[in-house]
C-alpha cells in the first residue's frame, strides 16, 4: 500500500465526477473529460463510480482516484462497494483507493467489514476509505483498518435521514476520536465550507455535485 500516496493528498481537494444513470453525462468519456478537467484545475484526486468510468478516467489521468461501485442488493441497505468482488473490480480497472460503505448495516452475505478491508489490504495492495454516517460507524472503521474516514453517508441513512450534510460536528468528533485521516464529503457547497472543513481538521474535503452535477444543479434552478 502506498502511504506516500496518502500523504499526497493532505490538505487538498478531491472532485467527485459522477452522474445519473439516467444522464446523459453518464457516458465514461463525458465522466473522464470531467476528471481531467477537474486534475487540470488543481484537484489533487478523483472519486470515480463504475469499473467502466474508472477505467476511461484511468486513461486520461494519472492522478490518484478514489474508486467505487454502487451495487444494490437485494434486502441489503449497504450499496457503495458492498462486497470484496466489487472491490477487486475498480482495483483491475485503475482504483488508487478503494471506497466502501463502512456504516454499521448488515452486509451481503454477512461478510465482516474487517474481512473486506483486511482483504483489500492484503489482496489488492490498495488503500481503504470508509464511507460512514455516525460516530460510532468512524470508530468501528477505524478499529476495522480502514486508511480514511469520510462523512460520505451522513443524512443518507435510516439514522441519519433527519440531517443533513455536511456533516460538520460530526467530522470535529471524528477528528479528536480517531487517529486515523479524516475527509469530508457530502453537502459542500462553496469554497467557504471547504476552508471551514479544514479548519475543522479535515485531512481533505470532497465535493461533487456542486462542481459537477449539472442534473442536480439545473433542477435546484427550476424548482
Amino acid at each position: 500500500m502506498n502511504k506516500n500516496l496518502l500523504q499526497s493528498l493532505n490538505q487538498t481537494l478531491i472532485v467527485s465526477c459522477q452522474a445519473p444513470v439516467e444522464s446523459p453525462l453518464h457516458d465514461p468519456y463525458v465522466i473522464a473529460a470531467m476528471a481531467k478537467a477537474a486534475v487540470l484545475n488543481g484537484a489533487a484526486a478523483v472519486r470515480i463510480d463504475t469499473p467502466a468510468h474508472i477505467t476511461a478516467v484511468r486513461q486520461q489521468i494519472s492522478a490518484p482516484i478514489i474508486g467505487l461501485w454502487k451495487q444494490q442488493i437485494p434486502g441489503y441497505d449497504v450499496y457503495i462497494t458492498p462486497q470484496f468482488s466489487h472491490a477487486e473490480a475498480i482495483a483491475k480497472a485503475g482504483a488508487d483507493i478503494i471506497a466502501i460503505d463502512a456504516t454499521l448495516r448488515e452486509r451481503p452475505n454477512q461478510e465482516q467489514l474487517t474481512t473486506i478491508i483486511t482483504q483489500i489490504h492484503q489482496k489488492l495492495g490498495k488503500l481503504v476509505m470508509a464511507d460512514i454516517d455516525t460516530i460510532e460507524a468512524a470508530i468501528s472503521a477505524a478499529n476495522a483498518g480502514a486508511d480514511i474516514v469520510a462523512t460520505t453517508l451522513y443524512g443518507y441513512t435510516n439514522q441519519t435521514k433527519h440531517l443533513s450534510p455536511p456533516g460538520f460536528q460530526l467530522l470535529a468528533e471524528m477528528r479528536e476520536k480517531l487517529q486515523v485521516p479524516v475527509i469530508c464529503e457530502g453537502g459542500i457547497s462553496s469554497p467557504k465550507m471547504v476552508k471551514q472543513a479544514l479548519e475543522i481538521g479535515a485531512f481533505a474535503v470532497v465535493v461533487g455535485t456542486d462542481i459537477t452535477g449539472i442534473d442536480a444543479k439545473l433542477k435546484a434552478y427550476l424548482s
